[in-house]
């Protein structure tokens, strides 16, 4: 059995839908371990006694720094203690950063963590690492970022050799800031990644590549933008095809298609986000989650379990610090 702690409390549609997310989710495989205050209705699932809750607009470091004993903050601490295999939680999301780096730590050699999010790309499914973990970073951090978006692309996605880009203002190698042009550097000398260049945004939801690289502020950036573009698009659709008995005809003849794009584009399909880099596993789920969104957000973190990711991840980490050292033309200090 994996099991998952889930931050009942997380959320802006807390505790009931991540309840029913999480009965959802439960499995012969799967257990969820509900994270929350004392009496909270379970269904029958685990209940961790948590006092207190974070709220969506509380500063994160100083939430976590007051509140160790909030259902965000036990639900990292039950990873970190091995009660359980991964943490979920749909909360504050500078508060599940502050708190998973606090409670579950980072990897050895790790510089900094990242968050890697599905795209729905026209082509299958495409990797954006990172999208929001840190505001600015180093070439070397980008370099992590892409062995993290590799190991989440072959282990998760179960794509092979998956192909990596680095994001940039133009597919020139030339092009970009000081620190896109020395990270498009790093990357093309790391014999164990499949590099091919610089890649745009707007080639993202046609699959840019299999793990397109970037710094977090312009990951998240680039991810709130296309998650806003993506609803008024199929909000204009939606008016439209309401809009005249005519356009309601032709809806009828369009519904398998629109259908099939709306599930293509719901973010409710992965659910949830890896936070990579970390000793333990944890997901991080959007703010306004629903049950489908929680239990698939759960089954992600359980996947991630059953894959090794962390311990993956570790042995990509060192083989990659081996061939820098091999690589590098100064003698240790």
């Amino acid at each position: 059995m994996i099991r998952v702690a889930v931050d009942a409390m997380g959320g802006d549609r807390a505790p009931d839908e991540i309840v029913a997310g999480a009965l959802e989710a439960a499995s012969s495989e799967i257990a969820p371990l509900l994270v929350g205050p004392a009496g909270l209705e379970t269904g029958g699932l685990e209940l961790i006694e948590a006092q207190t809750t974070i709220a969506m607009d509380e500063k994160p470091g100083e939430a976590v720094r007051a509140k160790r004993d909030s259902s965000l903050v036990v639900a990292c601490r039950l990873v970190r203690e091995g009660r359980a295999d991964a943490a979920v939680s749909a909360g504050n999301t500078g508060a599940m950063l502050a708190a998973a780096l606090l409670e579950i730590r980072r990897l050895r050699g790790v510089n900094r963590r990242a968050i890697a999010v599905v795209l729905p790309a026209k082509s299958g499914p495409s990797i954006l690492i990172d999208s929001g973990a840190n505001a600015d970073g180093r070439a070397e951090h980008l370099r992590q970022f892409a062995h993290m978006g590799s190991v989440f692309a072959e282990e998760i996605l179960g794509i092979g050799d998956p192909e990596v880009r680095l994001l940039s203002i133009g597919e020139e190698p030339e092009k970009g800031s000081q620190l896109i042009l020395e990270a498009h550097r790093l990357l093309a000398e790391a014999p164990d990644l499949n590099f091919k260049g610089n890649t745009e945004s707007r080639n993202l939801l046609e699959g840019a590549a299999d793990v397109v690289v970037c710094d977090g502020f312009t990951g998240n950036i680039v991810l709130k933008a296309l998650e806003g573009t993506i609803r008024s698009v199929l909000n204009a659709l939606r008016e439209e095809i309401t809009a005249s008995r005519r356009a309601k005809l032709g809806a009828l003849l369009i519904r398998p298609a629109a259908r099939g794009l709306r599930e293509r584009l719901d973010p409710d399909t992965y659910g949830g986000a890896y936070l990579l880099g970390l000793r333990g596993l944890a997901v991080i789920a959007h703010g306004n989650s629903g049950r489908r969104a929680i239990a698939n957000a759960i089954r992600l973190a359980a996947r991630g379990v059953e894959h090794d990711v962390v311990g993956r991840l570790q042995e990509r980490l060192e083989q990659s610090m081996l061939e820098s050292a091999r690589s590098d033309p100064e003698p240790a200090r």
